[in-house]
């Protein structure tokens, strides 16, 4: 893994709120978008979210321009429990420019090392990001 391509390095204000946002107490449903800032290349902060649906959340992202999310699902299991999967999300929507498309996809590792995170999902459009769409996902990880 070290040897992989690392384009972006993140932020140290966005390491401590990744690192917050994982241990939250709140039961709802909330997000964190961030973005590669080309300048500096650091992964950064762009909107946080609290009490947002996937499709609300569908709605805050660009539809020409890649993003990474961490999202704290709700997710009601079939046999009545309650968990909340840290999902991460790499939005990176067909029709970027390639460069971004670089960028972000060299970028992407690094960041879910340092969320620490292992629910992993990519969407090619922003419309695939439903309610339906993540639960699928997330039954991979009963």
């Amino acid at each position: 893994m070290s040897n992989s391509l690392v384009v972006c390095e993140v932020d140290p204000e966005l390491k401590e709120k990744l690192k917050k946002f994982r241990f939250r107490k709140e039961t709802n449903n909330a997000a964190i978008i961030m973005k590669v800032d080309k300048d500096k290349q650091l992964v950064v902060l762009e909107e946080e979210f609290q009490d947002i649906s996937p499709e609300e959340l569908r709605s805050e992202l660009p539809e020409r321009q890649p993003r990474f999310v961490v999202y704290s699902y709700k997710y009601l299991h079939d046999d009545g429990r309650i968990s909340y999967p840290l999902c991460f999300i790499f939005s990176s929507p067909v029709g970027c420019k390639p460069e971004q498309q670089m960028m972000y996809a060299g970028s992407k590792n690094r960041l879910v090392q340092v969320a620490e995170l292992t629910k992993v999902f990519e969407i090619r459009t922003t419309e695939d990001l439903t309610e339906q769409w993540l639960k699928e996902h997330l039954a991979f990880f009963r």
